[in-house]
């Protein structure tokens, strides 16, 4: 009985941690005040004026699109990365994964830096550019896309493609009849991932991005690190509402896991 009541305690404790600072930006965004800590009554204030900064709109619109796009090129060149790879030789199998790993594990200012000195000494006509800035979500996306598909790859029948070419289907039709239906659900988790990591991402958007753009990360740490910049406020609601979409995802996505194992 205590053991439990300790255990209930220490994951009270945990998730206080994680969500009572997130928590807080989310109250305060309802009050129309410029430092947290002062209420000034209740309002959507901060929430209409959100809406009307067409400078921050653009910003979401345009980190949206750049999400969405790194996520699809991602999708397709992971997915494909990852059957080239289950299907390779034991030993070219465990190599490409080693090196598929590197990007994950590697501390992200590190690929941060190699992207930028890439481009302005080889890639020169692509430095600083939205090229340059999408080609960097897509190196730190993929391989996690990769590692969302293999383990489908892992639990298909290893057959079943075999079968499909010996009942006449070409490979490129055995490919999208039989493999890609099996692993879709990972293609949908590295997806749903790259999306993510592409809209937090800082560290290489900083160093790859032109001066004349920015994603709602850059454009967030330029405002707060401004002091007394009219914009922070703001940002509370912003914030508020990129959470409160995650919560939704995250529940439609548990829900629609739910169905799918009582079928």
């Amino acid at each position: 009985m205590v053991k439990r009541i300790l255990k209930y305690v220490f994951l009270a404790l945990v998730l206080a941690f994680v969500y009572t600072p997130i928590l807080v930006l989310v109250v305060f965004s309802f009050t129309d005040t410029v430092q947290i800590g002062t209420w000034n009554g209740f309002s959507f204030n901060l929430y209409v004026k959100l809406f009307n900064d067409a400078r921050i709109m653009g910003i979401v619109r345009d980190t949206i699109v750049l999400a969405l796009t790194a996520a699809i090129i991602s999708t397709i060149l992971g997915t494909t990365a990852a059957i080239g790879i289950y299907y390779s030789k034991k030993r070219t199998a465990s190599i490409l994964n080693a090196a598929n790993n590197i990007p994950v594990i590697n501390a992200e200012i590190v690929t941060a830096l190699s992207l930028a000195l890439t481009f302005a000494l080889v890639l020169t006509f692509m430095n600083k550019t939205y090229a340059s800035l999408l080609i960097g979500h897509i190196v730190i996306t993929a391989p996690f896309v990769v590692l969302s598909v293999t383990p489908k790859l892992k639990q298909m029948d290893p057959h079943i493609y075999e079968a499909a070419l010996d009942l006449g289907a070409t490979p490129t039709k055995a490919l999208f009849s039989v493999v890609i239906p099996d692993i879709l659900p990972g293609m949908l988790s590295g997806f749903m991932l790259s999306i993510t990591l592409s809209l937090d991402d800082y560290i290489v958007t900083a160093f790859t991005k032109p001066e004349t753009f920015d994603t709602i990360s850059t454009y967030v740490y330029n405002a707060v690190k401004v002091a007394g910049n009219s914009k922070v406020p703001e940002l509370r609601a912003l914030s508020a509402l990129i959470f409160a979409l995650i919560i939704i995802v995250v529940i439609m996505m548990n829900i629609f896991k739910k169905k799918e194992t009582t079928k």
